[in-house]
């Protein structure tokens, strides 16, 4: 059985820099349409598919913005 995962982003930890949506070779994160506490619209995980690469988390500058989490 194959593994299953997903991403979790913490919106707060956002800069927004859309680099792990570009890195996300799956297009399982885009941009979200709300800001946080910093006015920095974040990235957001939208559904299945995640193969956990991490080359979100690996591309990130930001530490524990991005994790990613097998489930399966």
């Amino acid at each position: 059985m194959a593994k299953k995962y997903r991403i979790d982003i913490k919106p707060e930890e956002c800069k927004g820099c859309e680099r792990c949506v570009v890195a996300c070779s799956r297009n399982v994160l885009e941009m979200g349409t709300t800001q946080n506490n910093m006015g920095h619209v974040h990235a957001r995980y939208v559904g299945q598919g995640c193969i956990g690469c991490r080359h979100c988390y690996y591309t990130c500058p930001e530490p524990g913005a991005i994790v990613v989490i097998e489930i399966a």
